[in-house]
């Protein structure tokens, strides 16, 4: 029992589950997060219609209560509580792995800030599976959830992500994926991209090209009216070509700047030191660009 004021006691038994459900196979579903949600006393969904139907696939029958973005941020709160009190409660998302962009990381975070207990099971994600997928070279990947809506804010996202040593990975829209695909191209003209849709479904299709090819191939499918489904874009990472464009840019910018500088009537050894520092251009560079000057 508590005092007015104090922090709910922790009961022994309480905990979140959270489970990950397949991303459209439904092999893919794992025994120990069927078990998982059969042992639970309430599983909470970002879609109780679509963790519904998955349960009713594994002759599962649990009370279910919704939790999707709208909810999760004035019930999170509550939830911890309960867990606290004892409940067992089971969190699904749509597909995939929870919390992996979806409502729920701000869930476990409420739970784990409670003192509560969180058991997070392995499982399917798309991101895992669309990188593995896309052969990409780099031994890396920046994961960035939803590409952004507007042009502006993705090309300031991809024009920070530049010199990542990284393969990029987002999730989009079929209804976004054109326009998200040109200002990629835009951006990173000499780089492949693989566009992952449908992953582990009957129509799985992975195309892997050049990103201007890529954004010519789903423009003509999206005026076939043929673009639907779940969709992961992986980027490939930095490429040497790539590199060596633009250190040529900046050398060009720094040439510019080198002769503005010395109409000004700056030293040589001031020019190269500013190029330098200007343009991230090697030192010797800098040096030969302000005698060209």
């Amino acid at each position: 029992m508590t005092g007015e004021g104090c922090a709910p006691v922790k009961r022994r038994g309480g905990k979140l589950v959270v489970c990950p459900t397949p991303l459209g196979n439904l092999g893919d579903m794992t025994r120990r997060a069927i078990e998982a949600l059969d042992a639970a006393d309430v599983v909470c969904a970002e879609d109780t219609r679509v963790t519904g139907k998955l349960l009713s696939a594994f002759g599962l029958e649990k009370r279910l209560e919704r939790l999707d973005e709208a909810l999760v941020g004035q019930r999170s709160g509550v939830l911890a509580k309960r867990v606290l009190a004892g409940e067992v409660i089971a969190y699904c998302s749509d597909a995939g792995m929870p919390g992996v962009s979806d409502p729920g990381l701000r869930l476990v975070r409420a739970v784990r800030q409670a003192g509560g207990t969180v058991e997070v099971l392995p499982g399917p994600t798309a991101v895992s599976t669309a990188y593995v997928a896309s052969g990409c070279a780099n031994a890396r990947f920046y994961f960035g959830g939803f590409f952004p809506r507007k042009d502006a804010e993705r090309r300031a996202l991809l024009e920070g992500l530049r010199t990542l040593d990284a393969a990029l990975v987002f999730y989009e829209s079929p209804n976004r994926l054109v326009s998200a695909l040109a200002v990629m191209a835009e951006t990173f003209p000499l780089r492949e991209a693989s566009v992952c849709r449908e992953l582990t479904k009957l129509h799985e299709e992975v195309v892997t090209l050049p990103l201007s090819e890529l954004r010519d191939r789903f423009a003509e499918r999206e005026r076939a009216g043929a673009l639907r489904g779940e969709i992961v874009v992986v980027i490939d990472g930095p490429s040497e070509a790539e590199a060596a464009c633009d250190q040529e840019k900046a050398a060009d910018a720094a040439r510019v700047r080198a002769r503005e500088l010395k109409a000004e009537g700056m030293r040589g050894k001031d020019v190269a030191k500013a190029l330098a520092q200007q343009f991230g251009i090697p030192r010797n560079v800098a040096y030969d660009i302000a005698l060209e000057a």
